[in-house]
């Protein structure tokens, strides 16, 4: 198990926030590789079930693009495969979140798939609270025309913005607490509360890593495919997409390391504290 003081023994300041959330990083991504990849592949069978009924979304330029989608959107088949593909690409996120967490707190490293089905209900309910409070801070935007919508749009992302840092450690408090959506919604927002420019910070830097990264792979990697495919297009298109796939594995459990390390800060922080007050008023 990896030497790691999780969770935190009291308050973190960014700095060692973020380290913390590389040292969970790296000494959990190899056992963490698979059900991220797994996660990725999940995320693509829309595309791959286009593909079996012979749609592209790659040929014929924006009109085939919006052909293929208007074929897929009256194919309940289709939708039945997207909500089964993000189903299954949640359970498999909240595997990696969960497996770090096991060895980072010298649990056992099983059954985390078990677990994650079984918290799938609460999993989707969380992420339709979330996302109905998200998205409830863009709807007056939809009361004006263009484009005066479009600009009111992008203000309502500021007050959009501070509803989703608050509300990001709800995931990881459903998934390593149990708790229900409601109840981790609630605690998480508790939690977050007067943290908002420490969370921007923290979750700007590591997606900036993750963005530099990115490129970073994803220059090689179209190297590569070029290299390797030595001028045949299935062959590029096909390197091309495992490579993507393995890129995408290994930025996920950065940015379930993030919300773990955020999670103990904040815990620390705030609970830590209250404990300390009650402790003072009873003596």
């Amino acid at each position: 198990m990896p030497n790691i003081a999780y969770p935190p023994r009291r308050p973190l300041s960014v700095g060692e926030v973020l380290d913390l959330t590389f040292q969970v990083y790296r000494a959990t991504l190899v056992k963490c590789l698979l059900p991220a990849a797994l996660a990725v592949i999940a995320g693509q069978l829309t595309n791959v079930y286009l593909l079996a009924r012979g749609h592209t979304l790659s040929g014929g330029g924006w009109q085939g693009i919006l052909q293929a989608l208007q074929a897929a959107n009256q194919d309940p088949v289709y939708w039945l495969v997207g909500m089964c593909a993000a189903v299954l690409s949640l359970i498999l996120r909240a595997v990696v979140l969960l497996r770090q967490n096991a060895m980072i707190t010298g649990g056992p490293v099983s059954g985390e798939f078990a677990q994650a089905a079984r918290r799938s209900p609460a999993l989707v309910g969380l992420m339709i609270l979330v996302g109905v409070s998200v998205g409830a801070c863009l709807l007056p935007a939809l009361l004006l025309s263009p484009p005066g919508r479009y600009l009111l749009a992008g203000l309502l992302l500021i007050p959009a913005s501070y509803v989703l840092v608050l509300l990001s450690c709800a995931y990881p408090v459903l998934l390593v607490t149990g708790s229900g959506p409601v109840a981790s919604y609630q605690r998480s927002w508790r939690l977050a509360t007067g943290s908002f420019w420490r969370l921007s910070i923290i979750y700007t830097v590591v997606l900036i890593v993750l963005l530099v990264f990115g490129t970073l792979v994803g220059a090689l990697a179209a190297f590569l495919a070029a290299v390797l495919g030595r001028g045949d297009v299935a062959l590029i298109a096909a390197t091309t997409g495992v490579i993507v796939v393995a890129v995408t594995a290994l930025t996920i459990p950065m940015y379930t390391a993030a919300l773990l390390a955020v999670f103990g800060d904040l815990t620390a922080r705030k609970e830590g504290m209250d404990l300390e007050q009650r402790i003072s008023a009873t003596a």
